[in-house]
């Protein structure tokens, strides 16, 4: 027989962030309202939020947004995807990293993290792509930046015990001073892989982009970006755990 007044806790199936729901709300309505348009409406709303290398060769009036879109499409360009699969599966990275580091460093500094891994990816795409007249889209640079960044504590984790804590409480893994970052060979190993993948994107491998492939200069721009610059966006967790009592 059931006691009455007996509360049962139960722990949610889904744990995500509000800011990370809040982006995944963002990207799937962005994609909504595209497939609403007409298909000279929607390229018109694809290049006028994508990012054209060409607008910083003195094309910026030629293209929709003119000059405006030169400047927001450093961030807006993320919120484009070619399709449902390029949008599911960005989505996916999005809450297994992202999920992480909101957590971890809360939502304002994890929504400046994603916007400075999305700028670095499309600086580094415009640096090897100067010119060109075709759109980069897809937030997988600032996602790429997102990865570079747990990686930081991710392997500290592993050292701790396991990942549990990564999912669970990000807030309690040490971070990864970069010094030693850059000598892990774990991390070193995982850095090589991701740079390996992205290059194949040269040869054709994959279409996820409105131009027909893989914008791999935007993915490493962003991973390095996260990977180097996230103790920038920790400090407030490492100050809150040097006030930590220590307990013997």
């Amino acid at each position: 027989m059931a006691e009455r007044g007996t509360r049962v806790e139960r722990e949610p199936i889904f744990n995500v962030p509000r800011a990370v729901v809040l982006t995944l709300a963002v990207l799937a309505g962005i994609h909504v309202v595209r497939n609403l348009l007409s298909p000279e409406d929607d390229a018109w709303m694809v290049y006028w939020l994508a990012f054209v290398p060409a607008r910083y060769s003195g094309l910026a009036d030629v293209f929709p947004g003119g000059v405006v879109s030169a400047v927001t499409s450093w961030v807006t360009h993320t919120g484009v995807h070619a399709d449902v699969t390029h949008l599911i599966f960005n989505s996916a990275w999005l809450l297994a990293f992202g999920s992480a580091i909101a957590e971890r460093v809360g939502a304002v500094r994890y929504l400046a993290l994603f916007v400075v891994c999305g700028f670095a990816g499309a600086l580094t795409f415009l640096a090897f792509n100067w010119g060109l007249e075709r759109p980069m889209i897809g937030a997988s640079g600032a996602i790429s930046g997102l990865m570079g960044a747990a990686l930081r504590f991710f392997f500290s984790a592993l050292d701790e015990g396991g990942v549990g804590a990564f999912r669970e409480n990000p807030k309690s893994i040490p971070l990864m001073p970069l010094s030693v970052a850059l000598q892990d060979r774990r991390l070193v190993l995982a850095t090589l892989a991701m740079v390996f993948i992205n290059v194949l994107a040269i040869f054709g491998l994959g279409s996820v982009s409105a131009s027909g492939g893989i914008a791999w200069e935007a993915h490493i721009g962003g991973y390095f970006a996260g990977l180097l610059l996230f103790g920038l966006f920790d400090v407030a967790v490492r100050d809150k755990s040097h006030h930590q009592p220590t307990l013997h």
